[in-house]
């Protein structure tokens, strides 16, 4: 069993599927189906990262379902339902310029180029055209805004990420 030392949470294992031990899986890479290039994966047992190995997996309608190793019985494969699949940050590949993970963004500050305090970010959301940070406001924000969703637009809106003083400069109206 090897340790895993910097978790990266790709997905999560949703409910069984049939009678032998498959499981549905909820894909949070891009591509859905790019999980499977990450392995081995991890899911957490007893408190700790273990490594759980991937015999199969086929597209099912929608969903995406897989069968892991040594897991050939749905109340076996019941237990795991709803556990986080995850992979060493190690294995994912570096990226170019300007293209960020979405883990690296989280919980840095959020700051206009005037120089004033928008939040933190708390969370990504996916749209169409474009990524949007959710920044949630200080406390004591002079608009009154609780939370704010920030277009991820490089260069456009993003004008500065400085991942190692955790902080994005963004060019953009704080009463909005």
């Amino acid at each position: 069993m090897s340790k895993l030392l910097n978790p990266i949470v790709l997905g999560k294992l949703g409910s069984t599927y049939g009678i032998r031990g498959w499981l549905r899986v909820f894909s949070s890479t891009e591509q859905s189906e790019s999980i499977f290039d990450y392995q081995p994966w991890y899911i957490q047992q007893a408190g700790e990262w273990r490594v759980v190995e991937l015999e199969g997996w086929k597209r099912h309608n929608q969903d995406l379902i897989i069968k892991l190793k040594g897991i050939d019985d749905r109340e076996v494969a019941n237990g795991l339902t709803n556990r986080e699949i995850a992979v060493d940050s190690e294995q994912l590949p570096p990226l170019e310029d300007g293209d960020y993970y979405w883990k690296d963004l989280m919980g840095c500050r959020v700051v206009t180029t005037e120089g004033y305090e928008l939040g933190k970010i708390t969370d990504m959301m996916e749209t169409g055209s474009n990524d949007v940070l959710v920044v949630r406001a200080n406390l004591k924000d002079a608009f009154g805004a609780k939370e704010r969703l920030i277009p991820f637009l490089d260069g456009q809106v993003i004008k500065k990420v400085d991942l190692t003083a955790q902080l994005v400069e963004v060019d953009w109206d704080p009463g909005f």
